[in-house]
């Protein structure tokens, strides 16, 4: 049986695709190129469904998340702007890591994952 390799791409609609960018670049440090093309490093991905009925996304609209691994989620959440809307980090859990979250300018609710 052949098998996916990878995450290839997230795709997501935007009222102003250059201006969404921009704020994945300046405030996550997200370093795509022109084209998109962002080298990430290596690390672990989670594939995981919830239930229908979760309130894990935020908005129950938002039927998917965005979950990118950082190296230190406490600095991550400094250097966001403030008022930048961010949660509070979870509780570290044990085995996977700690958990923040930010909502970007057009409202996707974005996971940062510190894994431990």
């Amino acid at each position: 049986m052949e098998r996916v390799l990878g995450i290839g791409g997230y795709f997501l609609r935007a009222a102003d695709p250059v201006a969404l960018g921009a704020w994945y670049r300046d405030c996550l440090g997200l370093d795509a190129d022109e084209n998109g093309l962002w080298r990430q490093e290596t690390g672990a991905t989670v594939f995981a469904a919830f239930e229908a009925e979760t309130d894990y996304f935020g908005s129950r609209a938002q039927r998917t998340m965005l979950d990118f691994r950082v190296r230190d989620l406490d600095a991550m959440l400094a250097q966001l702007a403030p008022g930048e809307r961010t949660w509070p980090r979870r509780p570290t859990m044990e085995g996977v890591g700690s958990f923040g979250w930010v909502t970007d300018p057009e409202g996707n609710r974005i996971e940062l994952w510190q894994p431990g």
